[in-house]
């Protein structure tokens, strides 16, 4: 494994428990694909002697020395904080340093330096009053990627749904379907399943909008005005489509068996069930990219912030998945 690409972690919001996630991360390393952070070392080697966790922090210069340093330290490349973080109080002006590790991470992965990467939880508001004027990781890395189509995921072992429409109001997102942003999801979330998961022929079920999948046009007629022709495009391409379903029966232990991801119409109808399946695991994927980016399904959790309550999982989980799809791609 020692000749294995690494994998990076971004810093995130650095007045979350990113870095306590990173840590404990490190900790729980078993023989498994060096990762390194990309994080104020300072900020690390801080943090871990606050939370009383016995994690050794070393500076690296590069991707390649990760390897020699992961099984003895936490390998970190240097990405400097203007002001110290304080746990659970956003600075935006420790925001240009939260960017440029997912930028410098982004770099590493078009190179071919890295394996792909994990990205902690940002602050989107802390952000975007620092002047960042995207919705979330998901559209920024399109942009650095030279403007991909993509897709968001949420997968754990017993769920993957993919959100038609991501960070919009119930109001709006209802507003933005059309059968077009329906086709490009599935699409993403076709190729998704094959390059990154390795299932040579997916299988989509789509969630209807309105209860009852509309009830025939009783409880609404986007099922048949919208989301019938986008499936019935998909299925003309090849793709093995079923829907609209019943969002309410869509979700159980026998509906779950038929599919191997969900397309759904908005971010809750989505998040949902995935959180509730597996709160602790879910991981966040990208569709779409040239390079692998896998999240934790949560936000900074500024609340426990600093207090060494973090549960690492997701992180673990992220970490672990994003190896498995690099293997398949053969990094």
């Amino acid at each position: 494994m020692s000749m294995a690409l690494p994998l990076a972690v971004t810093m995130g919001e650095p007045a979350g428990v990113g870095g306590e996630l990173t840590l404990k991360a490190w900790r729980a390393r078993k023989g498994g694909r060096p990762f390194f952070a990309i994080d104020d070392p300072a900020r690390l080697a801080a943090l871990a002697g606050k939370l009383g966790l016995p994690v050794p922090v070393r500076e690296i210069a590069g991707p390649a020395e990760a390897a020699s340093v992961f099984e003895t330290a936490l390998p970190v490349l240097r990405v400097s904080l203007k002001v110290p973080a304080k746990p659970g109080q956003p600075d935006p002006v420790n925001a240009a340093a939260t960017l440029e590790a997912i930028e410098r991470a982004t770099t590493l992965a078009q190179a071919g330096e890295i394996a792909g990467f994990a990205t902690n939880p940002i602050q989107k508001k802390t952000l975007q009053d620092a002047g960042f004027r995207h919705p979330g990781h998901t559209e920024f890395l399109a942009e650095l990627a030279g403007g991909r189509d993509v897709a968001m995921m949420l997968a754990c072992p017993e769920l993957r749904v993919v959100p038609v429409t991501i960070h919009l109001s119930l109001a709006d997102a209802v507003q933005a379907l059309t059968p077009d942003v329906i086709v490009r999801a599935g699409r993403i979330t076709a190729e998704g399943l094959k390059s990154l998961f390795g299932l040579s022929r997916p299988r989509l079920a789509v969630a209807a909008l309105n209860p009852h999948a509309g009830e025939q046009g009783a409880m609404g007629d986007e099922e048949s005005r919208i989301i019938a022709p986008a499936i019935a495009t998909l299925r003309a391409e090849g793709i093995e489509v079923r829907g609209p379903a019943p969002a309410d029966t869509l979700f159980h232990p026998a509906a779950r068996a038929t599919y191997d991801a969900a397309l759904c119409m908005y971010h809750d109808q989505a998040l949902i069930p995935i959180k509730t399946i597996d709160f602790s695991g879910g991981v966040n994927v990208t569709l779409g990219l040239p390079f692998v980016r896998t999240s934790p399904d949560h936000g900074t959790a500024l609340d426990i912030a600093g207090t060494g309550r973090a549960d690492p999982a997701s992180l673990i989980a992220a970490l672990a998945m994003a190896d498995d799809m690099a293997r398949r791609r053969g990094t």
